[in-house]
């Protein structure tokens, strides 16, 4: 590609696991024959290797290009290869094999305050992050007041940075690596610590730097923000490339084909889309209709009733559960939460269920996704599983077929009306 900014040939990273034995302890002993055949690597690979290592290949076998100008969405389920992938662009690690080469400055946004020193103030970590993404201190001057302005951090730009909350430091960071002007602005998903109204910001920004002439690669699970900004998506599935094409229609094989698992009743006890410390996890959820009969397909009006259940390592008292449901465009439009339930829960269980009633799902026509949420009543994580369910939501009434759509609304409600002549006052 004769203008490609960016080529990936056969790009390939290799990780070596150590898998812990099941002992909960190791003795002297153990200590001293590991440390002793390690002296003796060859023999033992010679013999079949050790058994507590195994390789993992996060990527294998990646080629691609981006043009000048692109915006290229890289989208893929926890665990796929999109960080490492960034990681591997920005220099951050290297490749076990393949070849990269990138024509151009590249500034990258992968973690919260990454390049940041905590005991500097703001104004002295603007111009240290500027400088080693490269930067002349006369291009960061220039920029200087507009990365301040955007990062809306001025009544402490002479604090240190320890002293900022995630938000204030999420600001800042991107602010820098946005407006310094590379060639190629790498975006990883730290937006999502952002309130609204700044990721609204931090969106529009991504949109500048595009028109601009400037290379974005964008990885995000909101694939509302990957149809807006995105000229083309990339699908990363366990370290290879799914699919390479248009938006529209990579979006709809992730979301449809391989995203949520197939069927209305689920076991997620090896579903790797998840996060969360573990202290409780999601193992199991279903989807039924109000008669109690499993179903991935619904009425708009009808009832919905979502079931899952939860293993807890700890006192099952200290937690709490919620479920989102999004749209095509992965757009959340429901949240449920059990601060609102008047039933009392069980405490002292090792494991239970959890049923939750929606008496009437009045949204648009559209294919929808569950996400299942549990932790603390503090808000800590401990299990969220990642669109674990999925159900069509279709429109029973035909007379009003053509009027629901996603696009004059994602809810619809009915309203009691009534009509009174106005002619006489």
């Amino acid at each position: 590609m004769r203008d490609a900014i960016i080529n990936i040939d056969n790009l390939g990273k290799k990780y070596s696991l150590r898998h812990r034995r099941d002992e909960s302890y190791t003795t002297l002993r153990d200590a001293l024959s590991e440390r002793a055949a390690g002296l003796f690597g060859r023999a033992r690979s010679r013999n079949g290797g050790d058994p507590t290592r195994e390789e993992f290949w996060a990527l294998k076998d990646v080629s691609f290009e981006v043009r000048q100008g692109e915006v290229v969405g890289i989208i893929g389920r926890n665990g796929a290869g999109k960080s490492t992938l960034l990681k591997i662009l920005s220099r951050i690690t290297e490749p076990t094999e393949g070849r990269v080469r990138i024509r151009g400055r590249v500034a990258s946004l992968l973690e919260v305050g990454t390049g940041f020193h905590p005991e500097l103030t703001g104004r002295e970590n603007i111009f240290l992050n500027g400088a080693i993404l490269g930067m002349t201190r006369a291009e960061i001057r220039a920029s200087f007041d507009e990365i301040v302005a955007f990062a809306e951090i001025d009544r402490f730009l002479d604090t240190p940075v320890k002293r900022y909350s995630s938000g204030m430091y999420v600001r800042l960071a991107f602010a820098v690596a946005a407006h310094l002007e590379p060639e190629i602005l790498i975006v990883d998903e730290v937006l999502a610590v952002g309130d609204a109204e700044f990721q609204k910001k931090c969106l529009g920004r991504i949109s500048e730097v595009a028109t601009d002439g400037r290379t974005v690669l964008f990885v995000s699970h909101n694939m509302a923000a990957v149809k807006r900004l995105c000229s083309r998506v990339i699908y990363l599935v366990e370290g290879k490339i799914a699919c390479d094409d248009e938006v529209e229609k990579v979006v709809s094989i992730y979301l449809n084909g391989s995203l949520a698992p197939t069927g209305a009743e689920v076991s997620l006890d090896h579903y790797a889309d998840r996060s969360g410390d573990r202290t409780a996890k999601i193992v199991a959820a279903s989807l039924r209709n109000e008669n109690g009969r499993l179903t991935e397909t619904f009425s708009v009006g009808d009832a919905m009733v979502i079931e899952f259940r939860v293993r807890y390592a700890i006192e099952a008292s200290t937690f709490s559960h919620s479920i989102e449901i999004a749209n095509s465009d992965g757009v959340p439009i429901y949240h449920l939460w059990d601060v609102d339930a008047h039933e009392q829960k069980l405490n002292n269980v090792k494991e239970r269920k959890i049923r939750a009633v929606v008496p009437d799902v009045n949204l648009a026509p559209d294919r929808y996704f569950v996400t299942l949420w549990v932790g603390d009543t503090n808000g800590a994580r401990a299990d969220r599983v990642l669109n674990c369910l999925s159900f069509n939501l279709e429109q029973a009434n035909a007379s009003l077929t053509r009027h629901l759509s996603k696009t004059r609304g994602l809810i619809y409600k009915r309203a009691e009306w009534s009509y009174h002549d106005s002619t006489n006052g």
